[in-house]
Parts: C-alpha cells; structure tokens; sequence
C-alpha cells in the first residue's frame, strides 16, 4: 500500500472506525437473533447506556481540561444509596429525594477541585483517593446492605417508607413510548454539546485542557475552568445515580461499581467518531452505544454476565490504542 493510500486509510478508519464497527455489530447481533432490532430491545439499549451516558458526559467535562475524574463510580454508589434511603428510612418528599444527591454530587466535585487545584495533587491521585473515600462513605452509611421497600433495619425493626412512585417514574416511565431516562439522555447530550460547541464557556475548557499557561495568558481563570469542569462531573454522576434508583426501584451498595469503565471506554471511543481526535459528547454518546449493543447483544447470546468485563476492557483497549496510535501520527 502506497504511503498516501496508508494515510488515507487510517484517516478514514480512525474517522469512521466507531461508527462501522456499531453498524457491523448491529448487523452480526440483527443476523443472530431478530429481535435484536425490534423497538422494544432498542429502547432497552438507550434505557440500559442512559445512566452510563450521564457518568461519561462527566468523564468527558474532566478529560476536557485534561484531567481524569475516577470517583464518578462511587459518586454513582453513594447518590443512589442516598437517594434511596431518603425514601425508605426517612420518608422525605420528591423534591428532596432528587436536590440532596445532587448537592452531594456537586460537594464531590468540589473536594475533587480543591485537591487537584488548591492542593496541587494530580487529577488521577486526588481522585483515586476521593473515590476509595466515597466508597468507604457509603457502605458505612448503609452498613454495606442494599435499600429495597420495607426492609429490616439492623435493630429487627422494618423500615417505614417505600420508594414513591413518581420517582419511580423517572427510571421506568415512557413518554410517548420513548422511556424518560432515554429522552433526559438526548436532552443532555444536545445542551453539554451545544454548550461546549457554542458558548464562550465551553471554548474556554477546550482551551484551559489545550495549553493550560497559554488559557491564562489569555486572560481565562484556569482554576475556575478546572473547577467548574469537576463540580459538573460529580453532577452528572449524581444524576446518573438518581437515574440508577429510579430504574431498579432498589438501591444497590456497589452500583456505580462497573460504570466507572464503561464510561472511561465510552470517552476514549468518542476521541475517533467523525476524527475529532478530543474528548466530546457527541462521540462519547456513539462510545455508550457501542458499549450498550455489544452488552446487550452478548446477554442474548447467553454469554455468562462475569465475561462481560472481558468486551468492556478489549474495548477499551482498542479505543486506547486507536486514538493515542493517531495521536502520535498527527505529531509526527
């Protein structure tokens, strides 16, 4: 292959790759199994990539300014524990039930900022050491049990309150036949890209994650940007823990337990949709649903649960090896 038909090519594969290789999976699952495109199984799959979008978007405000947020599995674990004990044990309204994990989620992302901003720690340390912090937060709070109606408290009595329907809504409910967690995904995914696409605000995290002295040259408040792009994270990673609940109608002590790397593969898969070569949302999207089908296509195929982290890693070898391979091209 002549040198300029080899560029060509990886430029055409590194551009379209994610893209084909989600057409081909389609087709491969499609062929296997025919209810593998059938509505219902479709929105199964946005339902199911809904709550990992949410935790990737967060992932993809942290690479933006280069910088790596590992504590949004446990930010996952913690709010949805949270979420459901406000329910279960204590009974509190809707309103409180969804603003307390998310103010939890912003406190998160700002302890997260003032590690890495203040203290000067490096982004995967400092956040490393906030997720083993959460993690060890949450099974303390709950004794290491999951949160379900009615359940026996340690002192043999039953809890009093039971998860409210209108929550339940939130995770379980469809909207002219399109699931609510489907539609609060699109919705999100088109206000974080138009934001970062299209506001001044935006720019600047593309920019502070660029050349972080030259943004401040330029007169950009680095410490605020990065500031800003971890109490988003921890937000997103909340609402995705809300989400969490409100579709199992439990709270499960580890639930943001895998999610951590399949919002990491999904990200590092966005770096090569349509060759943007960068974290962005648009492609982190693409990066779920790859992630999403290949699950889902696996479950049907009656492969055992425990090999899955097997896909979930070669994928994310291969999003790895694919973005940082062209990467080093482009300096070349």
């Amino acid at each position: 292959m002549q040198p300029n038909n080899r560029r060509s090519f990886l430029d055409f594969s590194f551009k379209y790759g994610a893209l084909l290789v989600i057409a081909l999976v389609f087709v491969v699952f499609s062929i296997v199994n025919p209810v593998f495109l059938t509505y219902d199984n479709i929105a199964d799959i946005l339902r199911a990539i809904s709550i990992t979008m949410f935790v990737a978007i967060g992932v993809t405000l942290s690479q933006i300014v280069d910088g790596f947020d590992l504590s949004v599995g446990s930010t996952v674990s913690l709010t949805t524990v949270v979420t459901a004990t406000l329910m279960v044990w204590y009974q509190q309204p809707l309103v409180v039930v969804i603003v307390v994990p998310l103010v939890i989620g912003v406190l998160i992302g700002l302890l997260n900022a003032l590690l890495i901003v203040r203290v000067r720690i490096p982004d995967l340390l400092a956040t490393l050491a906030v997720m083993y912090v959460i993690a060890g937060v949450h099974k303390t709070y709950t004794k290491g049990y999951s949160i379900y109606n009615n359940m026996q408290m340690t002192d043999g009595t039953k809890a009093p309150g039971k998860f409210l329907p209108d929550f339940l809504w939130i995770g379980q409910g469809k909207l002219l036949g399109v699931p609510i967690p489907v539609i609060l995904m699109i919705v999100a995914v088109a206000l974080v890209h138009i934001f970062l696409t299209y506001t001044r605000w935006g720019r600047q995290l593309y920019i502070t994650g660029g050349n972080r002295e030259a943004a401040r040259l330029s007169g950009i408040s680095v410490n605020r940007v990065r500031l800003a792009a971890y109490v988003l994270s921890g937000l997103f990673a909340a609402i995705g823990g809300i989400l969490y609940a409100a579709r199992i109608g439990s709270g499960q002590v580890d639930a943001g337990a895998g999610l951590l790397m399949e919002a990491v593969a999904a990200v590092f898969v966005g770096y090569s949709v349509f060759g943007a070569g960068k974290p962005n949302v648009i492609g982190t999207f693409f990066g779920a649903v790859l992630i999403g089908v290949l699950i889902n296509g696996l479950t049907m195929l009656n492969l055992p649960y425990y090999a899955f982290d097997i896909v979930k890693g070669a994928v994310l070898v291969f999003a790895l090896a694919t973005t940082f391979v062209h990467l080093a091209r482009r300096k070349t």
